[in-house]
């Protein structure tokens, strides 16, 4: 399977390669750490290409998207993994400019990846389209106003972008968990210490989104498993 992921540096996007690659999988993947995407070029050889590209920037997932399409087939599996986190605070207390990054990663940043990959994908009436959203998608908490706002956005994008989406594929929001990772840690501290780490959480989560398909196009869906 040909699976095309973004955010791939670090956390969740990281463990996935690494349990896809393990699988048999070619994997094709961008982030913005130009040091990390360096590694994982090292580690993984041809068939599998890291790219260095922020999602938030059109003409550079335009730039990727055309070069991964070049030679090759659209993607069997493109997952929209890459997102960051406010600073915890109040609502009112974000500033216009760390409350447009967080939007122009987290929405415009999706929608550049599904704007320049999901034409081919169309074209062959096949493949699935996993963004990822979050508890934070379904419910709220205090301080953290606008990641819950751009994960309700991811929410109502993806279910929207499933009934456009001819027979045979799939569109799904996923809310993969609760998991110990920078971002976590970033709201919690050391209370994200609890959680499963993402290399541990790869291991259920990486079969779990390879069995998704048109069946749950649309659907709220959650690593534990089902429909939410």
């Amino acid at each position: 399977m040909k699976i095309v992921i973004t955010g791939v540096t670090r956390g969740l996007g990281r463990a996935l390669v690494e349990e896809f690659i393990r699988a048999g999988h070619t994997v094709l993947g961008c982030g913005r750490a130009g040091d990390a995407i360096f590694d994982l070029r090292m580690s993984h050889a041809a068939p599998h290409d890291f790219s260095v590209v922020d999602v938030a920037l059109d003409s550079k997932v335009a730039l990727w998207a055309a070069k991964v399409l070049e030679n090759d087939s659209p993607p069997d599996l493109l997952i929209n993994n890459a997102a960051v986190m406010n600073r915890l605070s109040p609502l009112w207390e974000q500033d216009d400019r760390e409350f447009t990054k967080l939007t122009d990663v987290n929405i415009r940043g999706v929608q550049n990846v599904i704007r320049h990959f999901v034409p081919a994908m169309v074209a062959q009436k096949k493949g699935v389209i996993v963004n990822f959203s979050s508890g934070w998608g379904r419910s709220v908490s205090p301080e953290v106003a606008s990641y819950c706002m751009s994960k309700w956005a991811i929410e109502g994008l993806t279910k929207a972008l499933a009934a456009e989406l001819p027979a045979g594929m799939a569109a799904v929001p996923l809310n993969p968990g609760v998991i110990d990772t920078d971002m976590l840690r970033s709201c919690w501290a050391d209370g994200a210490a609890s959680y499963p780490k993402a290399e541990q959480w790869a291991k259920t989560a990486a079969p779990f989104i390879l069995k998704l398909g048109p069946k749950q196009n649309g659907q709220s869906v959650s690593v534990s498993g089902g429909e939410d």
